[in-house]
């Protein structure tokens, strides 16, 4: 979320860093926000001065009627009720323009930090490093074709079940991502400093606004609700809840109006819908939502992490990486979520990004380090690194991390701040972001990069004891 103070003393940075962002006409869209502001405020004004005229008018009807005067007072009366239309009046504007400029500075993305490159998209991300050296020779099989050749990777029998994107794992190859997790996991409380958390995969719906997922990425993501009540029943062993499903119920979303509604009979209603995480950063930067911290809870930076199932519609991608597990509606991923003090988020970044590469470097898995141009970044962050890891059989890099400092964006969105010690006034806190990482793209880098030419796959060796001490899954 954008502070409108900032807009207002300052529209031409504005202008400028949302053009740069790929925000078509930013002029007309600052044009309409500092529209918007000025209505907002005139309707504030409006309803001030309303209301302290007849806060006056009705004391001044004591007055009249004390005096008995009763031609004053009934003058004074007929204003009152003029008054309060102004008022509601006003009210309503106020609450309309309000709501409209909300929404407008909720669809925009943030700002870029001065040091980002300016570009369109991937073709302009800068090479920061890389580490490792490449495997370009040997056998290069695609990681599908390796589980498939073993029997322990289904892409069919998941697709029977649950449709396209979604895999069964088994056996050792099973057994190997569940180690790959539980490795990262440990690497980055015992080694890194951040704390476990178990936190939920299901969100309403100010969680995803407060991340910067709502309103603008609706589409790329799955939703729930509780169980929908379908006419009524006798409680009983068999049925404790006196509730009739229908099996035939259709669930339809209206995304102009925003409503959910069920197909088949007026008695029929939705519990509160909520959403499934597409990562665990919603849940644990969320963990910071409308609070006001002491300073010395945010001295040092905190640090959370969590190894969670997550999940993607995938909305943008048709076509993309259709077979394989790079781009899965279902996927495990390590996340660190850092919570900080402004001067010390810029220096965080670096840290967190540091802690994604250890990763790798201990899996020794050829990778290399992106800063992100301004048209690539997400929509929270203010700057970002990709990590790419190499993949033999595609004979490119592809990323694995993305660490980003979202500076007081997401804390605007969520109300999160912080009082310094001896201070009366709050700051936003900053938040930031990235994957440590993402389960199913490390699993895949390391069947590629540790295929071997029988068809089996090596265990790396910071992998081994999590795997009982076997060395090679086939």
């Amino acid at each position: 979320m954008h502070d409108i103070r900032a807009i207002r003393d300052n529209p031409e940075a504005f202008v400028a860093g949302w053009s740069s962002r790929g925000v078509d006409d930013a002029a007309d869209v600052v044009a309409r926000i500092l529209a918007l502001d000025v209505e907002l405020r005139a309707a504030q004004t409006r309803g001030q001065e309303a209301l302290a005229k007849r806060n006056a008018a009705s004391k001044a009807i004591g007055a009249a009627m004390g005096k008995k005067d009763m031609a004053e007072a009934d003058r004074l009366k007929a204003e009152v009720e003029t008054l309060k239309a102004e008022i509601a009046e006003a009210a309503e504007a106020e609450t309309a323009k309000g709501a409209e400029l909300r929404d407008l500075l909720a669809g925009l993305k943030n700002l870029a930090a001065a040091d980002v490159p300016d570009g369109a998209d991937e073709n302009d991300n800068v090479e920061v490093l890389t580490w490792g050296e490449p495997r370009t020779t040997g056998p290069a099989k695609d990681h599908a074709d390796l589980g498939e050749a073993l029997g322990l990777l289904d892409f069919e029998a998941a697709a029977k079940m649950s449709g396209s994107r979604f895999a069964v794992l088994k056996g050792q190859l099973a057994r190997l991502e569940r180690a790959i997790g539980q490795f990262m996991l440990d690497m980055q409380t015992d080694k890194n400093g951040y704390q476990e958390v178990n936190s939920p995969l299901l969100v309403r719906d100010h969680a995803m606004f407060g991340t910067g997922q709502l309103p603008k990425f609706k589409e790329d993501l799955f939703f729930a609700s509780s169980v929908i009540p379908w006419g009524e029943a006798s409680k009983t062993e068999k049925n404790p809840t006196g509730v009739v499903l229908n099996p035939d119920a259709r669930i339809s979303w209206d995304e102009e109006a925003d409503t959910i509604t069920l197909s088949g009979d007026d008695t029929s209603s939705i519990d509160e819908m909520r959403y499934l995480i597409p990562t665990a950063e919603v849940s644990l930067t969320n963990l910071v939502r409308e609070q006001i911290l002491a300073e010395d809870e945010v001295a040092q930076p905190m640090r959370l992490t969590a190894l969670t199932p997550c999940f993607r519609a995938e909305a943008g991608s048709a076509g993309r990486d259709t077979r394989g597990l790079i781009r899965q509606h279902q996927f495990s991923k390590v996340e660190m979520v850092s919570i900080c003090r402004p001067e010390d988020s810029e220096a965080e970044h670096e840290r967190m990004t540091g802690c994604a590469e250890a990763v790798l470097q201990a899996l020794e898995l050829p990778y290399r380090k992106v800063l992100l141009c301004k048209g690539d970044m997400g929509f929270s962050a203010q700057k970002t690194y990709d990590l790419e890891v190499w993949l033999p059989s595609q004979n490119t890099y592809r990323e694995i991390s993305s660490c980003s400092n979202c500076g007081d964006f997401q804390a605007r969105r969520m109300d999160a701040r912080f009082k310094r010690a001896g201070e009366k006034k709050t700051e936003f806190l900053h938040t930031l972001n990235g994957s440590g990482l993402a389960v199913g793209r490390t699993l895949v880098a390391v069947m590629e990069n540790y295929q071997q030419e029988d068809g089996t796959i090596a265990v790396p060796a910071a992998l081994q004891p999590y795997m009982g001490g076997l060395k090679q899954v086939g």
